[in-house]
């Protein structure tokens, strides 16, 4: 069952990225994410979506 809800550790993999690169892109808001207590969260949906703008190349 694929996961609806990712870690930035989990997103980090995902994207191919550090997990250091991927929390300072999460924290200025360059990737979608909420947080819950002091854990940041990213939903696979918005990842996905928020992919798909930037491959049609729309400023975020």
């Amino acid at each position: 069952m694929e996961r609806e809800i990712m870690t930035v550790a989990q997103v980090a993999e995902y994207l191919q990225l550090s997990q250091v690169t991927t929390y300072k892109l999460v924290q200025e808001g360059k990737i979608p994410a909420f947080k819950i207590g002091n854990n940041w969260r990213v939903k696979k949906e918005d990842l996905s979506e928020h992919i798909e703008k930037l491959k049609r190349g729309e400023r975020l």
